[in-house]
């Protein structure tokens, strides 16, 4: 009557438990691209910054960075 009890009263899930170390997992991940996204945009914007004078490939190009784009799924 106790493990009915402690499941009927929240105990822990096996279930619950797998999709939540699973989601952490994925925030983890998420964040580690993001770290590495920063840097690697960190590293572009100072050789941006190191070569003023020349030309880029992005000269002339208007981007809207307020117009959300789609999400890939």
């Amino acid at each position: 009557m106790a493990k009915a009890l402690l499941g009927y009263v929240g105990g822990s899930d096996p279930r619950l438990l797998a999709e939540m170390r699973r989601l952490q997992q994925r925030v983890q991940d998420l964040e580690s691209e993001l770290v590495r996204i920063q840097s690697e945009n960190d590293a572009l914007n100072a050789a941006v910054a190191h070569h003023p004078g020349e030309s880029s490939m992005l000269d002339g190009i208007d981007i809207d960075v307020h117009q959300p784009e789609p999400a890939l799924t």
